[in-house]
């Protein structure tokens, strides 16, 4: 089977890989991000996943397309369903799109890693996504091996973002902190 995975990061990718591999599958990687910002923020997790895929021997594909225009054209009226309404069909959509131009039998992603992301709306999105361009969507839910992945990641030295991804994920990380800083201080810090 020739698969194609959407790759968000390094860190979420190493259970992936692991398990696929386990169960006789050789993914290629698929890096297409434009929800993520800032610009430091996407070179960083996209070096890592070269880093990464250089360490395993994994075939990677990267889509450079920086989209901090679009991604803020597109969600400024949903900021609440960012994620399903735009960051996630943009990014499913262009690797469907990308395995059907390109030979391939399947797709999944890691997003279907992550322990913070909407699962069942991924999963509904890919399945639809299926149909759509006639490439079976491989399903696994990654996220038994979160821990798993986190500790092989810190091992192998991978750089490890500190929030999903967009503006808007990251102000969401410290909101906790900001609240707490307005009742203690009446003002932000």
């Amino acid at each position: 089977m020739k698969l194609l995975m959407h790759a968000c990061c390094a860190p979420c990718s190493v259970y992936c890989v692991d398990t696929l591999r386990k169960e006789g599958i050789e993914p290629t990687m698929f890096w297409y991000n434009p929800n993520i910002h800032p610009y430091i923020e996407y070179k960083n997790r996209r070096n890592a996943l070269k880093e990464y895929s250089e360490m395993m021997n994994l075939e990677c594909v990267f889509d450079e397309e920086y989209g901090l225009d679009e991604f803020c054209k597109n969600v400024i009226d949903k900021l609440n369903t960012r994620c399903q309404d735009y960051c996630y069909p943009v990014r499913l959509k262009k690797a469907f799109e990308y395995a059907k131009e390109n030979g391939y039998d399947a797709v999944t992603t890691t997003l279907l890693y992550s322990i913070y992301q909407k699962h069942d709306i991924i999963k509904k999105q890919c399945e639809e996504l299926s149909k759509e361009y006639g490439i079976e969507f491989i399903y696994r839910d990654f996220r038994e091996g979160w821990r798993y992945g986190q500790d092989k990641a810190r091992k192998l030295g991978i750089y490890m973002q500190k929030y999903c991804g967009c503006i808007f994920s990251e102000e969401d990380r410290y909101k906790e902190k900001i609240e707490k800083d307005k009742k203690r201080f009446g003002v932000l810090l």
